[in-house]
C-alpha cells in the first residue's frame, strides 16, 4: 500500500529506522492505534477479540525517523493450534523490535477496580498481568500505553497507573485514546527517538508491508466478523484465489470463505444469499476506495473441516504451524 501524503519525507531525509511492536491482550485497541499512527488503515478492526491473526507492519514517520509498527495478535492463554501460533507471533514481534509498546485497555482495569468488571474485562486484566509477568521474566523494559482514557475521568486511572508503574517493567506511561488520537503524538515522538541509526527500511510513501492479495482477504474477513456472531468468525478464513486485472483498469478478485462445518454454510450465505451479498458489497466498496479502481469481487463458501490443521494455511500468513 502506498500513500500520496505530500508531507512525507524523502528517503534521503530518513536517518533513523527500526521496528516498534505493539503488544497486549485481545481487543485492547492495537490495530486502531497502528492505523492512527500510520495515518491510514493498514489493519482490520472489529469489536471482537482475536481479530488480528498475524503481525501486520505499518510504516509511520516522525521527523527524520521511520518507525515500522508491528501490530501483533492479542496475547492470551492459548490452547488451540491457531491460538498458540498467534501468541507465538506476538512475542516474536516483541523480541525482535527496537521498541515495544504494551497497550492496555484502561476501561477494563477501572471496571475491575470498581468491582463492576464483566467476564471479558476480567479476562483482559488477567491477560495484561500475564504479559507483565513475562516481560518481568525476560527483563524487558517497554513503554506502557493506557488506552481508552477518554471514557472516564483521570482520577479513576491514577491508582491504576500507580499499580502498573510499581510492576517495574515500564520505562514510561502514556495515557492515550487510540480511537480519537489523544496522547498519541508524544508516544510517536518517543518511538522515533528509539529508532536506531540507518536508512529507510521502506519507501516513504509505502504505508504497509502486506501483499495486496492478503490485504484484500483481510478486508473481507473484517466484514465477515462484523456481520457474523458467536464463534463462527473464529472458525473461518478468507483466501484470495485469483486476482485478474483488466485493460479498462478494473480488477476481478475471487475469494474463498473457508469454514470448518457444513452447518455454518447457511449462516455465511444468509437467507436467499442476503448475508454474503451484504458482506461482498461492503468489502468491494472498501477495496475500490483502497485500490483506486473498480473491483469485481466474487465470493464463494468452501467447507474444509481441517483447515486449522493444515500447515499451508499458517505459512501463507507467516505463522508457525508448530508453535
Amino acid at each position: 500500500m502506498t500513500s500520496t501524503d505530500p508531507a512525507l519525507p524523502d528517503a534521503s531525509d530518513i536517518t533513523h529506522a527500526g521496528f516498534a511492536a505493539i503488544i497486549g491482550a485481545p481487543n485492547a485497541g492495537k490495530s486502531t492505534l497502528t492505523n492512527h499512527l500510520v495515518g491510514t488503515k493498514v489493519a482490520i478492526v472489529t469489536h471482537k477479540v482475536q481479530t488480528t491473526r498475524f503481525p501486520i507492519r505499518g510504516v509511520a514517520h516522525r521527523g527524520s525517523a521511520q518507525i515500522v509498527l508491528v501490530d501483533t495478535p492479542g496475547i492470551f492463554r492459548a490452547k488451540k493450534r491457531l491460538d498458540r501460533a498467534m501468541v507465538k507471533a506476538a512475542w516474536s514481534g516483541a523480541e525482535e523490535a527496537d521498541a515495544v509498546v504494551h497497550l492496555i485497555d484502561a476501561s477494563a482495569w477501572v471496571a475491575e477496580q470498581a468491582g463492576e468488571a464483566t467476564g471479558a474485562q476480567k479476562l483482559s486484566v488477567e491477560d495484561d498481568r500475564r504479559v507483565m509477568e513475562t516481560l518481568k521474566e525476560n527483563d524487558q523494559k517497554v513503554f506502557l500505553a493506557l488506552n481508552k482514557i477518554d471514557l472516564f475521568s483521570h482520577d479513576k486511572v491514577l491508582p491504576i497507573m500507580a499499580e502498573l508503574n510499581g510492576a517495574g517493567v515500564y520505562e514510561e506511561i502514556f495515557m492515550i485514546s487510540a480511537l480519537n488520537g489523544d496522547g498519541i503524538a508524544p508516544l510517536l515522538e518517543k518511538l522515533a527517538a528509539r529508532m536506531p541509526e540507518g536508512p529507510a527500511l521502506y519507501p516513504p510513501d509505502q504505508t504497509a508491508d502486506l501483499p495486496m492479495r492478503l490485504l484484500a482477504a483481510e478486508v473481507t474477513r473484517e466484514k465477515l466478523m462484523l456481520r457474523l456472531h458467536q464463534e463462527l468468525p473464529y472458525q473461518l478464513m478468507v483466501e484470495t484465489e485469483s486476482w485478474e486485472p483488466f485493460d479498462n483498469g478494473s480488477v476481478r478478485i475471487r475469494q474463498a470463505i473457508i469454514i470448518a462445518r457444513e452447518q455454518h454454510k447457511g449462516m455465511v450465505l444468509g437467507k436467499g444469499g442476503s448475508a454474503i451479498k451484504a458482506i461482498g458489497k461492503a468489502a468491494r466498496e472498501e477495496l475500490k476506495e483502497m485500490l483506486g479502481q473498480t473491483v469485481h469481487l466474487i465470493l464463494f463458501v468452501k467447507v474444509d473441516p481441517k483447515w486449522m490443521e493444515r500447515r499451508e494455511a499458517y505459512a501463507s500468513v507467516g505463522l508457525e504451524f508448530d508453535a
